[in-house]
């Protein structure tokens, strides 16, 4: 299955989808492995839902 790109075919974003998700698991189990992942409280979770869903009804009322 050929997949059409645009630019020089170079870099992360011009990879095939699933090698970039291969790499990109390798460096959040590796930085979970070191402890310098971030981990959301039930608190960041809870603020960061209101935050999008009110950017979300924002977008929905400008229409």
């Amino acid at each position: 299955m050929a997949i059409d790109r645009k630019g020089r075919g170079r870099g992360f974003a011009s990879m095939d989808p699933r090698k970039q998700k291969e790499i990109a698991s390798k460096g959040g189990r590796a930085a979970h492995e070191q402890g310098t992942a971030h981990e959301w409280s039930s608190e960041e979770a809870r603020q960061a839902g209101r935050k999008g869903g009110a950017a979300s009804r924002q977008r929905i009322s400008a229409d």
